[in-house]
């Protein structure tokens, strides 16, 4: 059984940090591209980041550049999302995605809120 569990997430004050961690199980997480989508009511689901399993990171939302850094540990089929100079527009629900050709896996989403 495939597993993304969430973690990190919480209330922060504007210009804070908080560090997302995905915990996988089920999957080989090696194959997988892994990314951090966040969404917010009345929104779609957007992509924050997003990483191969090689380490390459592939992508960045142009809102989080320079703030938000994606990193992968494969001993621990871990994917973490730093994010740093927190502003009240990255409140959101992050989700954690791992996707092989057609096939999607979501965990059940974490919570940030930051504050103004």
């Amino acid at each position: 059984q495939v597993q993304l569990v969430e973690s990190g997430g919480g209330l922060v004050q504007a210009g804070g940090s908080l560090r997302l961690s995905c915990r996988t199980s089920g999957l080989t997480f090696t194959s997988y591209t892994m990314a951090w989508f966040r969404q917010t009511p009345g929104k779609e689901r957007e992509v924050a980041a997003a990483i191969r399993w090689s380490g390459h990171v592939i992508r960045y939302a142009d809102s989080v550049k320079g703030r938000f850094t994606i990193s992968r540990d494969v001993a621990k089929n871990t994917v973490s999302l730093q994010m740093n100079s927190l502003k009240p527009e990255d409140t959101a629900v992050y989700y954690c995605n791992g996707v092989l050709g057609g096939t999607n896996y979501w965990g059940k989403g974490t919570l940030v809120t930051v504050s103004s």
